[in-house]
């Protein structure tokens, strides 16, 4: 054997074998990486975290160009936008259902009908990210593209 196409590591008692037409195999491609950071923003409540640390707490210098960046920047605008609306909706029904008390349980039930809807959108749109489809949203996609 020459020594272009076989590696001895001695020190650790180990023979790798590596033929020259061999491709190393990266295990974790980047387009993985980016496709597990974009489902981790859309885990709900918890993700929005992430998100929001991807848009304001990264420094310019940091930020990558490129098709995977915008990509992760618009997922995490969407789930900024699903989560803050969610709260203040969640936030809101709440306050109105202890001030009125003839229309607390109607408000209550709506709460409740807002917070499934959050968590099923959020499933949902991990589930196009996880199969490769575009997660953009009528409406609140132009809502989320506005933030900065």
């Amino acid at each position: 054997m020459n020594a272009k196409c076989c590696i001895t590591c001695v020190q650790y008692d180990c023979i790798a074998v590596v033929h020259p037409y061999m491709k190393q195999s990266d295990p974790l491609e980047r387009e993985d990486l980016d496709r597990l950071q974009i489902l981790i923003y859309l885990i709900p409540v918890l993700g929005f975290f992430p998100a929001l640390w991807t848009l304001y707490g990264q420094t310019e210098g940091r930020s990558l160009a490129g098709h995977s960046e915008k990509a992760r920047r618009n997922a995490s605008r969407l789930a900024v936008t699903l989560a803050t609306g969610w709260i203040m909706g969640y936030a809101l029904l709440g306050s109105g259902a202890q001030a009125a008390d003839s229309l607390s349980l109607p408000l209550l039930i709506t709460s409740s009908l807002l917070t499934s809807g959050y968590f099923l959108v959020n499933i949902w749109l991990m589930v196009r990210v996880w199969q490769g489809q575009s997660i953009r949203l009528p409406g609140i996609s132009r809502l989320s593209d506005r933030i900065p």
